[in-house]
């Protein structure tokens, strides 16, 4: 017997309400797609459910940054690298959703793009918060971990470095700062199966422009610290070394 999609349909917009319902909202959390009979397509409801997850699951990163930051303040180690971990965990899987858009053809994406009006993902709150919150961290960082307790990054990583408190947090935040970036780099793919990156954004602006936001970094401290590192190393030891192979060549 076929699937009664009009009876379906009825459900999944008016859930029966029990306490775990009621508790979470549910009613109020599945009215905040457009109604099923408004969709462009088929796959609008996917691609307003993920990108709705999406400014979830930054809510909530975003908020366990400020707790990350409170922690570093009073050099609370454990639970500094607890909640990071939460958040690089948070971050992994933000990237894998975006892979369910790739189940989208070019073509159902350009009916569900007329229905965004002038907006583009840059808009995203969340993003945009997530964007501001590294620089903070990073003052705490360095007032507890670094120049305020007399260490540079170099002493951290390299000179003094005894694999401590402070290298561990410095490597949670480096963690956080690649998987972010991956996250970016990802998007960039997702762009390239929908749209192709030759086209004009909704801004009116190329969108290969966004290639410029994967170079960035949140701690470019942390990051040139590995090849000045190499660089030093280079010097004292030779950059031009014996082969062990015995090819003199």
């Amino acid at each position: 017997m076929p699937i009664d999609r009009t009876a379906l349909h009825a459900r999944i917009e008016s859930p029966e309400m029990l306490d775990y319902g009621v508790y979470l909202s549910v009613d109020r959390l599945l009215d905040c797609q457009k109604p099923l009979s408004a969709m462009a397509n088929a796959d609008e409801l996917q691609f307003q459910i993920i990108h709705q997850v999406e400014e979830l699951w930054m809510k909530l990163i975003s908020y366990t940054l400020g707790e990350i930051d409170g922690h570093i303040q009073r050099r609370e180690t454990f639970r500094v690298l607890s909640l990071f971990e939460r958040v690089n965990r948070l971050m992994r899987l933000m990237t894998a959703q975006l892979d369910i858009l790739e189940t989208m053809s070019p073509s159902d994406y350009q009916a569900i793009r007329l229905q965004l009006g002038n907006g583009s993902g840059q808009e995203s709150p969340g993003f945009r918060l997530l964007l501001e919150l590294p620089a903070p961290l990073w003052k705490s960082f360095v007032a507890s971990y670094g120049e305020g307790a007399g260490r540079s990054i170099a002493d951290i990583y390299d000179s003094g470095y005894v694999h401590d408190d402070a290298y561990a947090v410095a490597e949670a935040m480096v963690e956080f700062d690649e998987l972010f970036q991956k996250f970016r780099a990802n998007h960039i793919y997702l762009i390239h199966r929908s749209i192709g990156m030759g086209a004009q954004s909704l801004k009116g602006r190329p969108v290969d422009l966004l290639n410029a936001g994967t170079r960035h970094r949140f701690f470019p401290e942390l990051w040139d610290i590995r090849w000045q590192m190499t660089d030093r190393w280079g010097g004292e030891y030779g950059r031009k070394r014996d082969s062990i192979s015995g090819d003199k060549s």
